[in-house]
């Protein structure tokens, strides 16, 4: 399924029916009076946030969405049906806002509310009946709807955010701790869209896990869809520094979590400004030291050591054989829920 995490489209709820002009004419009836009735209410723009969805997918090819409209109001003082409401459904974690950019709604789980409220019917002739007009023959029109363009952005909610250079195992780590099944391959930039795993944590407690594609330099400038993807880790309370500590990786272990770390700052610098953002370089994070069965165990014991003079946690694994999962789970569900509360 192709990952949408962007768009722009224009909304606008129903216009209100207009009143009826009409009189009452029966047999035997000598003064019947007016009986037009009222329109019916134009229908209202309904966001839902859906946790089943991930994606912006659904909005990405319309661009225009409008709530249906009122009826007229009819004869014999029956009112207009009111108009179906839009009922727009979004992913957890999309953010609505304006031309200018300004966030209007922040999305979490079970919002549910009208965005943009449908026009009020217009009064049908026998509203305007009095002692002093009898036979009004005058009726409102409808009120109009509201517009809007809006730009929707999703950034993933999950607990613990996943990072790493490419090909560091990332993947592979969440389809082993939860039930994602993203592509893996033996090859970089296998994950080209964000993944979302929900991880157990004790008998009744989980959490969610976002492994994110891997960043390259100039990622905090758009370098590999860097900015697209650092985006998803903004509600992120934990960071991973997943690293790939063999020697096929063409990289030392430091250097790889130092040119990450860059990367966390410098995007950090470039979002100062923006309404509520928090720097992802404060965040709590674990290091953990992937593919520990393909190396000997004096060079594990030198870069934890490394990383332990730094004050960083660190954690020793292999995501493709399992080694160390189950107590790298348990470290991560109790950073989760000391951070929680």
């Amino acid at each position: 399924m192709k990952f949408i995490d962007e768009v722009r489209i224009s909304l606008s709820s129903g216009k209100g029916g207009p009143g009826c002009v009409s009189f009452r004419r029966e047999a035997m009836v000598a003064r019947g009076g007016p009986d037009g009735g009222d329109g019916g209410d134009g229908g209202n723009v309904v966001v839902r946030v859906d946790t089943r969805i991930h994606s912006l997918l659904d909005l990405h090819f319309k661009k225009n969405y409008h709530a249906q409209d009122g009826e007229p109001g009819g004869r014999q003082m029956c009112s207009g049906k009111a108009g179906q409401d839009l009922v727009l459904t979004l992913p957890p974690g999309t953010q609505i806002k304006n031309r200018d950019g300004r966030i209007l709604h922040d999305l979490r789980n079970g919002d549910d509310f009208i965005f943009l409220k449908g026009g009020i019917g217009g009064k049908g002739n026998v509203f305007y009946k009095s002692s002093v007009n009898q036979a009004p023959g005058v009726a409102q029109k409808g009120m109009p709807g509201l517009e809007a363009d809006v730009h929707l952005e999703l950034k993933l909610l999950a607990d613990v955010g996943i990072v790493g250079l490419p090909n560091a195992g990332k993947s592979t780590l969440i389809s082993r701790i939860s039930a994602a099944k993203p592509k893996i391959a033996d090859y970089p930039f296998t994950t080209l869209v964000p993944n979302l795993g929900v991880v157990r944590f004790g008998d009744d407690l989980s959490f969610v896990v976002a492994d994110i594609p891997g960043l390259i330099e100039g990622a905090h400038e758009g370098a590999g869809l860097g900015t697209q993807f650092l985006r998803h880790i903004e509600r992120c309370r934990i960071f991973v520094h997943l690293i790939d500590i063999t020697e096929m990786s063409g990289k030392d272990p430091l250097e790889a979590y130092q040119e990450i770390r860059h990367e966390l700052e410098m995007y950090d610098k470039r979002k100062a400004g923006d309404e509520g953002f928090q720097p992802l370089a404060a965040r709590p994070e674990i290091v953990a030291l992937n593919k520990i069965d393909s190396v000997q165990d004096p060079r594990v014991r030198i870069l934890r050591g490394a990383f332990l003079k730094k004050g960083i946690e660190v954690v020793e694994i292999s995501a493709a054989t399992g080694k160390n999962i189950k107590p790298f789970v348990d470290t991560l569900g109790r950073r989760v829920f000391s951070e929680k509360h």
